[in-house]
């Protein structure tokens, strides 16, 4: 069996059992399985950024983390949006791969970003901030129209599946983006 071409780490901006975003996050793995291998990340595990603890050797949940993103050739976040900005559980996770500045994981790393919410919005303000957070950490978000999920909880199966056609076939053109980015990362 061959590998696959790309190797892909995703993260979901929600805890919960029954999560929308990890439900898309999910979905679009199977979708773009053919092309790429998508691993979910647990960030559930990681302790709440604190520098002091930002020390070798680091807690062995922020270790784990730091790993999968360097062997991942890129991100696939999928978030949701509270209280119209990103939830802290995605930002803790940020903050802890973010380290040490200018030579952290995610330095150079293409991210693409996709937001859902019950709300007509879709977690475009999430969405934007997710960029700025990622650009800040020298991640390269990748260039290409939003992929945002409005009415979200309409969009999955009696089972919980996410099911959205229009929006799998969106997110799969997103994702050949990423893919272009991560090509260039190749050389």
């Amino acid at each position: 069996m061959t590998a696959l071409p790309y190797r892909l780490l995703g993260f979901s901006g929600s805890l919960r059992k029954a999560s929308h975003s990890t439900a898309v996050l999910q979905a679009i793995g199977a979708e773009i399985a053919a092309e790429a291998a998508l691993t979910i990340a647990d960030i559930g595990a990681l302790p709440l950024y604190n520098q002091d603890l930002d020390i070798e050797p680091r807690p062995a949940p922020v270790a784990a983390l730091r790993d999968a993103i360097a062997a991942a050739e890129g991100l696939i976040v999928v978030s949701t949006e509270y209280n119209h900005g990103v939830p802290g559980v995605l930002k803790n996770a940020i903050d802890w791969a973010s380290r040490p500045a200018f030579a952290s994981p995610l330095k150079d790393k293409p991210v693409l970003i996709v937001t859902c919410s019950m709300a007509a919005t879709g977690g475009v303000r999430a969405q934007y901030q997710l960029r700025e957070a990622f650009a800040s950490t020298l991640s390269r978000p990748v260039m290409t129209p939003e992929v945002v999920i409005p009415a979200v909880h309409l969009k999955r199966d009696a089972e919980g599946v996410f099911t959205d056609r229009a929006t799998l076939d969106f997110a799969a053109k997103a994702c050949a983006a990423l893919y272009a980015e991560i090509e260039r990362s190749r050389g």
